[in-house]
Parts: structure tokens; sequence; C-alpha cells
């Protein structure tokens, strides 16, 4: 039985001491500042990135990972006679996930899987985690890919942002919304449905927000004995290190897992989002807030 390989996109968010122990390939998609283009997560640090975020009158943009960049690493592996299992970010929110679907098809489709997680940030890194467990276990590649398919769709996002102004410079939320959860210090929170940003709920302060994360993530997903949390943020280490207190108190969970999101998502979510992710048995009851999210970009 061959080797198995994942690869994934920047987009997933995962933690670099996951990267580092599992060998998991992580291609970077470009963030856009004018005129001077970065690798995600290698010419430019997380913690640079929100500096210049900051300081930058209009957001960055982004550009997906090509077909060509896929196909290099694609080749590079199938050389070295390993089987490919690649994970990727949501395909409603970038079309990094075509890029790799031409590159397999290109490649070697015989050796080559793609998955489309459907997730953003660490919500479609739990899917790289769990594939890279179980090829460590000895699992075969078609046998991750089934449990893949089923337990994606399953992941559950929550997360806040600190400000609702790179969702507005984005386009994702209605300008008008926009000034009256600055001016009533209302925070939402939102989550994903159908691979897309949706509105969930929404609290007045930010003192507030975590305990109502928990409470969702209680309502929609029950018992979490048996599950990993996942604990994402930008540049707020302290605001994550508080959530995980409260998750590990109240929720008892198997495992948690901080992660900080990276450029590609914080150009459109900004410093300050904190998020966590887990998986449910099944699809829970979602009810619709008040903020009106716009679907587009990369």
């Amino acid at each position: 039985m061959r080797k198995i390989k994942i690869v994934t996109d920047s987009m997933t968010d995962l933690p670099q001491k996951q990267i580092n122990q599992y060998g998991i390939e992580v291609l970077p998609l470009t963030i856009i500042f004018g005129d001077q283009e970065y690798r995600d997560g290698i010419d430019l640090s997380n913690r640079a990135f929100y500096e210049k975020l900051k300081r930058s009158e209009v957001l960055p943009r982004t550009s997906q990972i090509s077909p060509g960049d896929f196909a290099n690493a694609f080749q590079k592996y199938i050389k070295e006679d390993y089987e490919i299992i690649c994970i990727t970010a949501s395909s409603k929110a970038s079309g990094t996930h075509q890029s790799a679907v031409i590159a397999c098809n290109d490649v070697d489709a015989e050796r080559i899987s793609v998955i489309d997680t459907m997730s953003l940030s660490f919500g479609a890194g739990l899917s790289v985690l769990k594939a890279v467990r179980m090829a460590e276990q000895g699992h075969e590649r078609q046998t991750i890919v089934k449990a893949l398919e089923k337990s994606a769709p399953r992941v559950d996002h929550l997360f806040t942002v600190d400000t609702v102004e790179f969702l507005q410079k984005g386009g994702r939320i209605n300008p008008g919304k926009a000034l009256v959860a600055n001016l009533l210090n209302i925070k939402p929170i939102l989550t994903l449905k159908d691979g897309l940003v949706d509105p969930l709920d929404k609290v007045r302060g930010s003192k507030r927000v975590m305990d109502k994360m928990l409470e969702l993530a209680v309502f929609r997903s029950g018992n979490f004995s048996d599950k990993t949390v996942g604990i994402s943020h930008a540049d707020a280490p302290e605001r994550a290190e508080e959530l995980y207190s409260k998750v590990k108190k109240e929720l008892k969970p198997a495992e948690i897992l901080i992660s900080e999101i990276g450029c590609t998502i914080g150009t459109h979510t900004g410093p300050g989002t904190l998020a966590m992710f887990y998986s449910t048995e099944a699809k829970n009851p979602v009810y619709e807030g008040d903020l009106k999210i716009n679907q587009s970009g990369r």
C-alpha cells in the first residue's frame, strides 16, 4: 500500500505544530496590497499582515492558488510514490478548489482525491487533521475519503468579529446594518451555511459573546465529550485563551486546539475575530439573524 500525502490550502488555518507533526503540505493563496504580492503565511506573517490591514484604507485582494501550483505539488509526491488527498476550503468562497480539481485531472486522477470541505478556516482544518490521523493509523485513501465525505458537512462554525468594518469593506454586510451595529456596540455571531457566511445571532457588548457562542454550541451539537474543538483567532491570543478556558470548563471536549486565522480569511474578517469549530451529529436547526451577508470574493 502506498503512503498517503495530505495537501491543503492556506485557508484551512492549521496550527503550525500540527503542520510540522504530520508533514502536511500547505499551499498558499496570494495576498495583494496595492502592487505588492505576498504568499499567505510565507512572505507575510499573520502579525505583520494584521498590522498592515489596520493601516490600509482599502482591503487587500486575495488570489486563489493556480492549477499549476497544485500540479507542481501533486507531481512531486506522485514521483515519490505517494497517493494524495487534497483537502480544500469551501469552493463557494474561492476558486482554489476548482484549481485543485483541474490539476488532479491533469496529473493523475487515479492516485489523487480532491475533497471540498465546504468549510472555512480551522473548520476545514479539522477535516485535514482527521485525514492525516487516519492515514497515520494505516487507513487506505478511499476509506479516508469516504469518512471525510461523511464528516465534513457536519463541521459547525461559530465566529464573531471585533468590528463589522471589514465585512462592510468587503461588501459582505449592508452599510446601514454596519452603522447600527457599531453605534449600538452589537457583536454579530456568524456561521457557515452551504459553504458561505451566514448570520446566526447577535449580542450587545463583547463580554457576552463567548457565553452566547457556548450556548449556541451546546444547542447545535449537544455532548462534546468525544469531540475535538478548534478555536481560531485573528491577532487576539488573549481572547482565544479565554475562550479555551471556557470551552474546557463548560463543554469538556476530548481535545481543544488553538490556531491563528491567517491572511486570506483575515482579509474579510479583520483583527479580533474569534471562532470555534466542532462536529455535529446531524444538521441542527438554525435561525436567521438581522445581518444580511453578501457573498462574493475569493
